[in-house]
């Protein structure tokens, strides 16, 4: 279907947690003071298939779950805010959005503050990429905490609640303008289009959809703010420690540069990103 006849969406982005980092890890040139970094969501309306979210932010399992040897280093080297009323659930509550109400979680990847809030929609469906969970599922406590994922952050029984998008969707062409070479068609009617963004994390996509108003891109960790891929600022190299594939990063960051530059009607959304998303979590944004 051609993105013309895709249906089109509602989308609402909300946050659940943030953390704090030094800006200049994440901005080349930024400073060395510490900056919030909220851990966006995305609460997608779809036609048929109803609400979707588009990962989950944290919860407070996160610090429950790192307060020992390995994973502490974790929240050593990353703080996090996270309190109860602030998580996905509650954000979606708020809304007038109830856990059961959402069919669909989709993961962009396995990191902590991307899957925190999974235990919260025990009756959801959850789509996630099978090259990125099996890069993390059988990690032991270091490699785990070195790849940034918490086993524990998941649902029991998660691969009885969840799909590969490569096993529920067939690759599809993208349009000759999107430096990428091919999507996934999450629903086959061209709502959703998953982009394999890799570099950051193993397995990492994103999603390309239409709402009334705009061409949306939410791109996961692919950069951590518009600002940088406006300003060709990409993170400083000690960043790359925490990445999957560094060289991967560099040209995926490259290529989403180069098509918000040729694209401007486009609208990046990176997950972490203070133009789209209040650390607080208090004010949605529709786009």
């Amino acid at each position: 279907m051609s993105a013309d006849r895709a249906p089109r969406v509602e989308l609402v982005l909300s946050s659940a947690g943030y953390c704090i980092h030094p800006e200049f890890v994440t901005l080349r040139g930024g400073s060395w003071r510490s900056a919030v970094y909220p851990a966006g969501f995305a609460c997608i309306r779809h036609p048929s298939e109803g609400w979707i979210l588009f990962d989950t932010g944290y919860s407070p399992r996160f610090p429950e779950l790192t307060k020992s040897l390995p994973y502490s280093l974790y929240r050593r080297i990353t703080p996090v805010r996270i309190a109860g009323e602030q998580t996905a659930v509650r954000r979606l509550a708020e809304l007038g959005i109830g856990a059961r109400d959402v069919r669909y979680v989709i993961l962009s990847h396995f990191h902590a503050d991307h899957i925190g809030g999974a235990r919260d929609f025990p009756s959801s469906r959850f789509l996630y990429s099978g090259a990125g969970y099996d890069a993390v599922r059988s990690l032991g406590p270091v490699g785990a905490t070195r790849a940034g994922f918490v086993a524990g952050l998941l649902p029991d029984g998660f691969s009885g609640q969840a799909t590969p998008i490569e096993r529920m969707s067939a690759p599809v062409a993208l349009t000759d303008d999107v430096p990428f070479q091919e999507g996934r068609d999450l629903f086959g009617d061209g709502s959703l289009i998953a982009i394999g963004l890799p570099g950051h994390a193993a397995g990492q996509f994103g999603l390309l959809l239409s709402t009334a108003e705009n061409r949306v891109l939410l791109c996961a960790d692919a950069s951590w703010s518009s600002r940088a891929l406006r300003e060709n600022r990409p993170p400083h190299p000690i960043a790359g420690i925490a990445m999957y594939d560094r060289k991967a990063y560099a040209d995926t960051f490259e290529r989403l540069r180069r098509w918000q530059a040729a694209d401007p009607g486009l609208v990046v959304v990176p997950s972490h990103c203070r133009e789209f998303y209040d650390p607080e979590g208090k004010e949605p944004r529709r786009l």
